[in-house]
């Protein structure tokens, strides 16, 4: 059980007992309609239909906040063949490509569609539930995979609860290979910003089950379902960390923590944390663990 995260259609606090849809429909028509703020996931389409040989339709499609693709799947119940149809799913939307790039463009616009980011397509099922079966099945695949359980609290609540979450690569295979393909200590331009940048890494990724590091040109985002953290490359003298937190209830620090609300920046978050040496980082732990808690 990796996170709980209860939404609210109307208002309020839920203490009533959990319960499943009345029907599939009813759990796919609320994420479509609030995905953004449940799955950190742009709408683009609803039962989409495949061209291919056997024919299906995509339950839902969309793209993440790091412009990935994202193929959404329901369930009502338990139900194990979730899995193999999103990932049948996925094999037909990375084999036409071109598809899914017209049908960006028309909802999102040319910017979007340009910037689309194939190496990271997303699998997300929502299901009443999963097997223990169902969760080692996905860290057998090479795709990015998100189990996650629903539950209805009344009438105006969902919750939404990470059962497990598949990036296709440890987190030790991906530090190996991005050091791998990094310059030698003496090569680097500040050896100090490197390391430090490798530290952040090193806490981001070890803060709990389900963290995935999506590359992007600009920044690394870190995410469980939804992004919590942005790295920036390193500056000469400090390493700067955008959260997605709500500056207005943090302490702000000058020289430490700022509010960048509707500055420009690259990642996502709305609070800067700026990172200058390891006492940095070690002040800056609180914050990344409510920031993991809370994605």
């Amino acid at each position: 059980m990796v996170g709980l995260k209860l939404f609210n259609t109307a208002g309020g606090v839920s203490e009533v007992i959990p319960r499943l849809a009345e029907a599939e429909a009813d759990v796919q028509d609320l994420i479509e309609a609030h995905m953004e703020t449940l799955l950190g996931v742009r709408f683009l389409a609803s039962e989409y239909v495949i061209d291919c040989v056997d024919g299906g339709r995509i339950d839902s499609l969309g793209l993440d906040e790091n412009s990935a693709p994202v193929i959404v799947e329901y369930k009502r119940g338990t139900d194990a063949g979730v899995i193999n149809q999103g990932l049948y799913y996925m094999a037909w939307l990375m084999a036409h490509k071109d598809a899914f790039r017209n049908l960006v463009r028309d909802r999102l616009g040319g910017t979007a569609a340009s910037q689309i980011l194939w190496s990271a397509p997303r699998l997300i099922c929502v299901a009443g539930d999963f097997t223990r079966y169902d969760a080692h099945a996905v860290r057998e695949h090479r795709r990015s995979i998100d189990l996650v359980r629903y539950r209805y609290f009344g009438n105006d609540h969902i919750g939404l609860e990470t059962v497990a979450s598949v990036t296709g690569q440890s987190a030790a295979t991906q530090r190996a290979r991005r050091r791998a393909a990094g310059l030698p200590p003496d090569r680097r331009q500040d050896g100090a910003m490197a390391a430090l940048a490798e530290a952040v890494d090193e806490a981001l990724l070890g803060l709990g089950d389900g963290v995935t590091r999506v590359q992007r040109k600009q920044y690394a985002a870190y995410q469980r379902l939804r992004n919590f953290a942005g790295v920036c490359p390193p500056q000469q003298t400090k390493l700067l960390v955008y959260l997605k937190a709500d500056p207005k209830g943090v302490d702000l620090v000058p020289g430490f923590t700022r509010d960048v609300t509707g500055l420009g920046h690259h990642g996502t978050g709305d609070l800067e944390v700026q990172l200058r040496t390891e006492r940095d980082l070690e002040r800056a732990q609180d914050l990344f663990r409510l920031r993991y808690a809370a994605a």
